[in-house]
């Protein structure tokens, strides 16, 4: 019985981080260059009970029997698939059509080194010019 318990409790608590994600997909559908999530689940471990059986003159092979002993969370994956493109009529709105990523660079003072600056990286194309330019 407790195995049975442990394997109910696994399940519950990986449909929570399920629902977690799902939650968390539906909060920002209207981000900008947001992209969502899946959850991906795998066995802990399993017990075999009983072995494989080869088959007989007279009766087919029997698959082994195993008990499973609850999930685990396999991965929280990103979906990096294209989003739709509609026309803005400001120029300074641009997609990225494909793989990729746009790289924003912030300069400290008047430091213009490439390779000192602060990189980030976003698919979200809609730019726009501060009190600088």
């Amino acid at each position: 019985m407790l195995r049975s318990m442990y394997s109910g409790i696994s399940g519950l608590r990986n449909f929570q981080t399920k629902l977690d994600v799902i939650g968390n997909n539906i909060a920002n559908v209207n981000t900008a260059g947001f992209k969502k999530s899946r959850v991906t689940f795998q066995d802990i471990m399993s017990q075999n009970v009983r072995g494989a059986q080869a088959p007989t003159a007279t009766r087919g092979g029997v698959n082994p029997s195993q008990v499973g002993l609850g999930s685990t969370l396999g991965s929280i994956d990103v979906i990096h698939t294209q989003g739709f493109r509609q026309m803005t009529n400001n120029p300074l709105d641009f997609a990225i059509e494909g793989d990729g990523m746009f790289i924003l660079m912030e300069f400290n003072g008047n430091d213009t080194n490439y390779g000192n600056a602060k990189k980030y990286y976003t698919r979200a194309g809609n730019f726009y010019l501060d009190e600088e330019g």
